[in-house]
């Protein structure tokens, strides 16, 4: 169990939508001592953090300055930072963002014995053509289909075969993430924060049709994770590190996948914002753009049978739970987690 006083977590990422969610729950839980690091000049992301509690907000490229200068007590960090555009080509951006900044981050927890859980993704897995098992052994025949995807995969690669580690650490491959405070997200943020705009616009959704002959229409199937989900890992991971790093522990320090283990079609999607609004669900269906086709994942679930084993024992939201909280308690009255 992590300490509430004396100790810090960093907690990067800290404005967006998954980093900013996990320190509302830090919050609730009663931890005020957080360092929150990210580009905090973005001014869509403002009410993201801003009424948060905590200690200190560090811009993201000072990072590693403001902690050799200031020399703080670390109890874990909590990397969710990223560049996360699956549009951005620019091989370049990714490598810097989210290779090379997450290897200081790692050094800096090999060099101060400070645990960390990161962000990876299910990006790694590319076309599914491997399946989508969390072994280690994968890990390095993995073919991701964009630069955000190979970029996490390098890490991960990295990572794995890094003989100096952290005391503990946890990389954690998040599947397709909904919820609140992806406001900002625009274009990336969830087909279901799209649903809902169109939905109050227009009375339909529009979803891709399928260029496959084995999905039909709206069948294309993702493995959708609520964020309050994702968050109740990360917290669980929180009370358990201590006892991962004991050798008879079944909580190991590794790759892990994080979603509900249960594929879920675009179609079941929609139709479960409909019923947040209390509407009877109209879809039309059109074409894929021509640049995404061959980039384009048709069908995504993670096995989640190691973190089972580890111990997470927790239920998942149903697809049909997770959309009604978001939609009826956060996008209805546009609040914020």
């Amino acid at each position: 169990m992590l300490k509430k006083s004396n100790e810090h977590i960093i907690v990067t990422g800290a404005a967006g939508f998954i980093g900013s969610c996990m320190v509302e729950f830090l919050n609730e839980k009663g931890y005020e001592n957080l360092i929150l690091v990210d580009d905090f000049g973005l001014e869509e992301k403002r009410k993201n953090w801003e009424n948060k509690k905590y200690i200190e907000a560090v811009e993201r490229w000072q990072l590693m300055e403001w902690l050799k200068k200031h020399q703080p007590q670390i109890s874990l960090i909590i990397h969710l930072g990223a560049r996360t555009d699956t549009t951005e080509f620019d091989y370049a951006i990714h490598e810097e963002l989210n290779v090379q900044y997450s290897k200081d981050v790692w050094n800096y927890c090999v060099e101060n014995n400070v645990p960390l859980i990161y962000a990876s993704s299910a990006a790694t897995y590319g076309a599914g053509e491997l399946g989508y098992n969390d072994d280690h052994d994968v890990i390095e025949k993995l073919h991701p289909l964009n630069a955000y995807g190979i970029s996490k995969n390098e890490f991960d690669k990295w990572a794995v075969k890094q003989e100096t580690h952290p005391p503990f650490w946890a990389g954690l491959k998040f599947f397709n993430v909904y919820g609140p405070n992806e406001y900002h997200k625009e274009r990336m943020a969830s087909v279901i924060w799209h649903s809902f705009l169109q939905i109050k616009k227009d009375g339909f959704v529009k979803l891709f049709k399928s260029h496959r002959d084995d999905f039909k229409d709206g069948e294309q199937l993702r493995d959708f994770v609520y964020v309050k989900d994702l968050v109740k890992v990360i917290w669980w991971m929180m009370q358990n590190i201590s006892a991962g790093i004991k050798e008879d522990s079944k909580f190991l320090p590794g790759i892990y996948n994080l979603g509900t283990g249960k594929a879920r079609s675009f179609n079941d999607l929609v139709k479960s914002t409909f019923a947040g609004l209390d509407k009877q669900p109209q879809i039309v269906y059109i074409d894929m753009p021509e640049d995404i086709r061959d980039k384009y994942q048709y069908f995504t679930e993670a096995n989640m049978q190691k973190l089972r084993n580890a111990g997470y024992g927790e239920p998942f939201y149903s697809l049909e739970d997770g959309i009604d909280d978001y939609v009826r308690n956060y996008l209805v009255p546009n609040k914020f987690y």
